[in-house]
């Protein structure tokens, strides 16, 4: 009894202190986040942790938090400030170290390094010359306290460096400055924790950074970085204590790759998802080249629109964005629609984004060609304006550059998950040629004992194109055979189909007197589905009878199944709508979809929704330096002359 006199004791003196110190109290609602109550009471997560230190590892609805006052003073202060001004050059002499020369100039070694990045994988030499930096106090007024100070952003510093410098997550940087835009400029004053100098922390080279996404765990980032949670708290010792959190950044080694995510996420339907009616901005840079086309000569026109192919896929592709604009209408949303003929030109291209401003608008889809769109989207990016490559995979995945081509990484990664997934008996042989020996070499690493096999050389000793019976049937086993071919040579491709053909179902082989019956199932694939495979030497039926197998970024719709899309762009524009038209509309109305499911099309980009339309899908997903990529594949077959979608 008397133990709980004393703790109740305790406890009314502390509520009788806090309640002098003007602290208050928050009751915690359902699906409320530490970064929510802070930002509503104007104090940081670390105030609230500094008094809730439960609220750490565990946020439960109903529990009570004690809030401190915010920090946010009445009036204006004068405080004192360490600001760098400038830099002094040191020349190393035989025999100096780090520690010498940072305590000749009364500095850190962290700091040293800090502004000579090189210094964190390479050894000090005599004659190498050390940027020194130097600093000054300066007095200046702030509206904050303690907890909270005022930071210049330093050049190139994007969010999550400074995230990770002072600790906190992303989210958090944001919780603490409300109006602050998606990208940063040096110089620009935000808002961060008020630690002190030592306690910062140093993006180091020689290591690579995460960034933890929704609903991320240490089984994931096991799976996807190949890292341990041990090694993981050892580079970040707050996991210890806070556990892994949305948006922190992670030190990694520098060799960890992140592995693309491959498991399915449920097809989001977002037009039942519609909040965001504001009027949609969007522009289209297609290349017309509308100058070289004679108007008043309609065979003139006809035979320009015949001839050309970039003019063919250019206006087919627009004819796909105003159908995607109409049926985006009838779901209620308002698109003002600007297209610019960038004619092709690098200097017109440049023009046209000199003489418009382009920071009005919600997205741009184009240019077409890689070169164009990395010109387009560098002048863009200190706009933060989100430019989406309709056909082309970026040179630069920028920070404000969607790529909807899947890459060839992801291609692979995809068949060989498709694989890898089949559990039942399998044998595996690779048919490349020379050019692709590096991708075959990959798909044997990457599926254990297979056998590979390269194009054999013709009289001259250079590659033929083409194997032997011989070849191959030794390493064909009774039941199923996937045998993976990989290369854009038409006729290689009919020689080994034609072959793999012969040998499978049931064929009779040994010798006349001893003869075998031996049943096999060979199912062909390649990585990359190259023009090569539409040859006209090919046969659709050697194809259809191995159910050839590879991955797509988009599938043909289904001729014998209703679609309104295709009926409605027949009845408008009087035929069936080529590949390039239904991508300007899958493309399109998923861009118009995303920006009125969402407040911008960052935020409508989160990698739990993936889209299907006519015959593209998407998901997207962040690149930890860069922009978004859409990373949703499908695996398709040929079966019984038709290609149809392979369902995992």
């Amino acid at each position: 009894m008397k133990k709980f006199l004393i703790a109740l004791s305790f406890v009314l003196a502390f509520c009788s202190s806090a309640l002098a110190q003007n602290y208050k109290t928050h009751k915690v609602k359902v699906g409320e986040t530490i970064e929510d109550i802070a930002k509503k009471y104007m104090v940081t997560p670390f105030d609230i942790f500094a008094l809730n230190p439960d609220a750490k590892t565990s946020l439960q609805p109903n529990a009570v938090l004690i809030i401190p006052e915010s920090k946010f003073l009445e009036n204006p202060v004068e405080v004192e400030e360490v600001q760098l001004v400038g830099y002094t050059s040191h020349k190393v002499k035989r025999k100096e170290t780090l520690y010498g020369i940072a305590q000749l100039y009364n500095i850190s070694v962290d700091e040293l390094k800090k502004h000579n990045t090189r210094l964190y994988s390479e050894n000090l030499r005599k004659g190498d010359k050390l940027q020194i930096p130097k600093y000054s106090k300066v007095k200046t007024t702030s509206k904050l306290a303690n907890t909270i100070k005022k930071y210049k952003v330093l050049p190139k510093e994007g969010k999550w460096r400074i995230a990770y410098k002072f600790g906190i997550s992303v989210p958090e940087l944001e919780a603490l400055n409300p109006k602050m835009s998606g990208d940063l400029q040096a110089g620009q004053e935000i808002n961060v924790p008020n630690i002190a100098s030592n306690e910062e922390k140093t993006v180091e080279e020689n290591y690579s950074y995460y960034t933890v996404l929704k609903s991320e765990g240490y089984m994931t980032l096991n799976r996807k970085l190949g890292v341990t949670q041990d090694q993981l708290e050892q580079l970040n010792p707050e996991l210890k204590e806070g556990g892994l959190k949305l948006g922190m950044i992670l030190k990694v080694p520098l060799d960890a790759t992140t592995n693309i995510d491959l498991e399915d996420v449920n097809k989001t339907t977002l037009a039942k998802e519609i909040t965001n009616f504001n009027k949609k901005r969007l522009a289209v840079m297609i290349p017309f080249r509308l100058k070289s086309i004679d108007f008043d000569s309609l065979s003139g026109v006809k035979k320009s629109v015949k001839n050309d192919r970039l003019l063919a896929i250019s206006l087919d592709f627009h004819s796909g964005v105003l159908m995607a604009l109409d049926s985006a209408k009838q779901l209620g949303i308002s698109t003002k629609l600007d297209v610019y003929d960038t004619e092709a030109s690098a200097s017109k291209l440049s023009s046209i984004i000199s003489d418009n401003d382009f920071s009005e608008y919600d997205a741009v889809i184009g240019p077409f060609r890689a070169k164009d769109f990395d010109r387009a989207a560098n002048m863009l990016k200190r706009d933060n304006v989100p430019m989406i490559s309709p056909l082309t995979i970026p040179e630069n995945l920028y920070d404000n550059v969607f790529q909807t081509i899947p890459s060839d990484d992801l291609l692979l990664k995809k068949i060989v998950n498709f694989v890898k997934q089949d559990s039942t008996p399998k044998n595996i042989v690779i048919i490349s040629d020379e050019s692709h020996r590096a991708i075959s070499n990959t798909l044997r690493s990457e599926l254990g004992n297979a056998k590979l096999i390269f194009s054999r050389k013709n009289k001259d000793g250079k590659e033929g194109f083409f194997i032997l019976g011989d070849d191959v049937q030794p390493f064909l086993k009774e039941g199923r055979n996937y045998v993976f071919l990989e290369t854009n040579n038409e006729g290689f491709i009919s020689n080994v189909s034609s072959m793999l053909k012969s040998l499978n179902g049931i064929s009779i082989e040994g010798t006349k007197e001893r003869p075998i019956e031996v049943e096999r199932e060979i199912m062909l694939l390649t990585t990359k589905k190259e023009d090569a495979f539409e040859g006209e030497n090919i046969s659709n039926f050697d194809l259809s009878n191995l159910k050839f197998h590879y991955p797509s970024y988009n599938l043909d719709y289904d001729s014998e199944r209703s679609n309104s899309f295709v009926k409605r762009y027949k009845s408008v524009y009087g035929g069936l709508p080529s590949r390039y038209a239904t991508r300007g509309f899958d493309l399109t109305m998923d861009v118009l979809l995303r920006l009125s499911s969402a407040d911008n099309l960052y935020k409508g980009a989160d990698s739990s929704i993936e889209t299907q339309y006519v015959e593209n899908k998407f998901r997207y997903s962040k690149k930890l330096f860069g922009g978004y990529y859409n990373e949703a594949v499908f695996i398709v077959k040929y079966d019984d002359l038709k290609i149809v979608e392979v369902k995992q």
